[in-house]
């Protein structure tokens, strides 16, 4: 399972600041950067994205990817999120007012986009990979995601402040890989972030100890201008599974 980084670390530039994985080449975790972080032809291969949450920087691609592949393929791009997503997508982008509404746009029978809803804890395929909705902690409704391959597992816990769900699918998880988690603000912002429902290292060490597994901990979603802080403290951790997810690297898991 190869998931190549189009936009997560953090870094001097927004773009890094905009998340989005590309799972296989051909499937979208989440689409912050996905225009800006791939060329138009390894955009055109991907045919599913799958949402965790309505933030901005987690679909704000959303309709340029839409314009970047209309008629490449006979077939509609299809968006995988919950119910709650479905509906601030539909009705803060493709309203015919910020953006065309492509699930009727070249015809309401055969559109550019269509929205599959997901369930909560209900699996569903896509190319091949098995996806878990997970429910985590977060301003809106959000779920992170079990993401399987072959029996392989990888989680991606989303936006989220503390949590539980997700741990106890984590640890219950026969041949678990990595874990993929956010942490957006400093120690000094512990406020803002149990408000806006993220992490800061200090509440990171916290909610790692309910992660029984012995896996790489990957962490997305750093702010950039709190970033140089924010790694000093996560260092401090002293926690030998964490590591910094790299720009525009590929990780096989």
């Amino acid at each position: 399972m190869e998931w190549h980084i189009v936009g997560a670390y953090g870094g001097d530039s927004p773009q890094h600041r905009m998340t989005c994985f590309v799972i296989n080449s051909t499937t979208a975790l989440d689409a912050g950067s996905l225009t800006r972080g791939l060329p138009v032809e390894a955009q055109r291969r991907i045919r599913n994205i799958v949402i965790s949450h309505a933030h901005m920087d987690h679909i704000c691609a959303l309709p340029f990817l839409v314009e970047n592949v209309f008629g490449a393929s006979s077939e509609a791009l299809t968006i995988h999120c919950i119910k709650e997503s479905t509906i601030m997508i539909r009705k803060s982008i493709f309203n015919n007012d910020t953006w065309p509404d492509f699930t009727k746009i070249p015809d309401r029978r055969v559109p550019s986009i269509q929205f599959k809803e997901v369930q909560r804890e209900v699996p569903f395929t896509v190319d091949g990979l098995t996806f878990t909705p997970i429910p985590v902690n977060h301003i809106v409704p959000t779920v992170g995601y079990l993401v399987e391959d072959e029996g392989r597992g990888v989680i991606y816990t989303s936006d989220t402040g503390p949590t539980e769900r997700i741990w106890e699918v984590a640890n219950a998880h026969p041949d678990l890989k990595a874990v993929i988690i956010e942490t957006s603000f400093d120690n000094s912002l512990e406020k803002v972030a149990i408000l806006s429902k993220h992490f800061t290292p200090s509440m990171l060490k916290e909610e790692l100890k309910k992660l029984k597994k012995d896996v790489p901990v990957y962490l997305y979603h750093l702010k950039p201008p709190y970033i140089k802080k924010m790694m000093k403290e996560i260092d401090a951790l002293g926690d030998p599974r964490i590591h910094y997810l790299i720009q525009d690297k590929t990780y096989t898991f």
